[in-house]
């Protein structure tokens, strides 16, 4: 898959076949869609393409800084990746983007620049200034511009609506096995390890803490959580603790990752972290001890869920 960040440096060297959106979380109802677009460039000898957006709408037009996305925008390339996609563009959203009437986008971004032979698009989707275009006018420009819709029906994406929107309330939630199961693969973090204050290697629980750059990403619901991480080629397996440390009278959130059998030296690497299974609540406990007890409990929980997990 070829990554442009702009329209205007994309370059097509033949007719495309394209989809467009946000895509957040690129869950099971987008990658129907993406599948479809692939499938079909394919059979008729044209090249796939999604044109997604960055920022997010909401962050520009709204100026939306809560706003919390299921991806990153590089944990959103590499889903997309894996679909097969030929090309990938990263068209950076602004106002005077977004100013473009529904003729304009349809003429000098579809036709012009992405020589498009065919639109394939999720149902009630709407685009140009104001959302002003539809299916009814894309149908009607098709035919003016010489190129065919297709408009996939919402039952035709899934039995059960999936939205990201419904995957981020599971998320934030606690409802992860929803969430894996909407967006057809493990929900993951990805950071930095950082120093943390070395409590959990104290009570015989070292922990990699992370720290994530991208303040829009989400952070699901506090508390324990089963989960899987590859480093140098290499599959480890761990619990991890999304929370405040109310024990130790913590004042900020920390992501901190305790791995089971390791010894590896991570200090300032960037791992990703896959969320398997969300073990409880974060909890307040009397003592530092009496959270100790607790970590043996979920040691053993986490092991007893990895007996049943496949990869394992």
């Amino acid at each position: 898959m070829e990554v442009t960040h702009s329209i205007f440096d994309f370059v097509p060297t033949q007719k495309t076949y394209v989809t467009i959106g946000t895509f957040d979380g690129v869950h099971i109802g987008h990658q129907k869609i993406i599948k479809k677009l692939v499938e079909d460039a394919k059979a008729n000898n044209k090249k796939s393409v999604v044109l997604t957006f960055f920022p997010h709408p909401r962050m520009v037009l709204q100026q939306d800084v809560s706003i919390q996305l299921i991806n990153t925008i590089k944990e959103r390339s590499k889903q997309l990746e894996l679909l097969g996609l030929d090309y990938l563009i990263i068209h950076p959203f602004s106002k005077e983007f977004s100013r473009l009437t529904a003729l304009d986008f349809v003429r000098d971004i579809l036709v012009n620049k992405l020589n498009i032979d065919k639109l394939i698009i999720g149902y009630d989707h709407h685009f140009g200034k104001n959302r002003e275009g539809n299916i009814e006018q894309l149908t009607e420009y098709s035919h003016l511009f010489d190129f065919k819709v297709e408009e996939i029906p919402a039952q035709d994406i899934d039995d059960v609506s999936v939205s990201s929107t419904k995957i981020r309330k599971a998320l934030l939630n606690g409802e992860l096995k929803t969430a894996n199961k909407y967006l057809g693969y493990n929900f993951s973090l990805t950071g930095k390890v950082v120093t943390g204050e070395q409590l959990g290697s104290k009570i015989g629980f070292p922990t990699a803490n992370i720290s994530i750059p991208e303040n829009y990403k989400l952070i699901p619901k506090t508390g324990a959580y089963v989960v899987k991480s590859t480093i140098d080629k290499q599959s480890f397996f761990g619990m991890m603790n999304i929370g405040n440390r109310p024990t130790v009278n913590g004042d900020h959130q920390t992501i901190e990752i305790h791995f089971f059998d390791f010894n590896l030296n991570i200090y300032k690497k960037e791992i990703t972290v896959e969320l398997l299974y969300f073990l409880r609540d974060e909890q307040r406990f009397n003592s530092v001890n009496d959270l100790k007890i607790q970590l043996e409990k979920d040691k053993q929980n986490s092991l007893l869920f990895l007996k049943s997990y496949a990869s394992f």
